[in-house]
């Protein structure tokens, strides 16, 4: 059984969207990471030293698992439950390009992002990011003749870059873009992403 550590309006509605698309069974745990009193459940500090969301325990057969960070979240179960066709098998050539776009969100887009939040100026030659028109450029082209990162097949990097667009549209971010806003709702026409962003709207 897969446990998810989840507070409403934080990175953890994109974990709780791969579960969703999964065929896994799991349970959500509340955290309210607001409140200093959430640093007191042994089991979510195990799985999150930082205090955190997302965080999982995977009751999995060998050994439970505890870990963090949403990226590291998605790669561990779509390889770990690879029935359910979130990612290529390593020994595949789309291997490659699969985890670049996995770390894509959290190495590029989430960078980017704060960015444009704080108003910085980068230089886009030395930022590792480039800067956050580059990294609307490199999305886009990628995009541009895909339905999803990997071509027509949805994987887990569709839903980490997905709902980092879902963030930027939301947050008044994001550029007048047709192919950004495009993928954006063939992502939120998934019934699993609407079934997560309902909880989401609900707690």
């Amino acid at each position: 059984m897969i446990t998810l550590y989840w507070c409403p309006q934080t990175r953890a509605a994109r974990i709780l969207w791969l579960l969703e698309e999964m065929d896994q069974p799991f349970e959500v745990r509340m955290v309210d990471i607001r409140d200093p009193e959430s640093k007191n459940n042994p089991d979510f500090i195990a799985a999150s030293p930082m205090g955190k969301v997302p965080a999982i325990l995977d009751s999995a057969p060998g050994g439970a698992v505890h870990m963090a960070d949403s990226a590291a979240i998605a790669l561990y179960l779509a390889d770990r439950y690879p029935s359910s066709g979130l990612a290529p098998a390593i020994d595949q050539p789309s291997r490659g390009q699969y985890l670049y776009w996995m770390i894509y969100s959290p190495g590029v887009i989430e960078p980017a992002m704060m960015e444009r939040f704080m108003g910085m100026e980068v230089s886009r030659a030395t930022s590792g990011w480039g800067n956050f028109d580059t990294m609307i450029e490199v999305l886009e082209d990628r995009l541009n003749t895909r339905d999803w990162l990997m071509g027509e097949q949805f994987s887990a990097a569709d839903v980490l870059a997905g709902s980092s667009v879902y963030f930027m549209n939301r947050f008044g971010i994001l550029p007048d873009s047709p192919i950004l806003s495009g993928y954006l709702e063939r992502c939120l026409a998934r019934p699993a992403y609407a079934k997560a962003l309902a909880r989401d709207a609900e707690a």
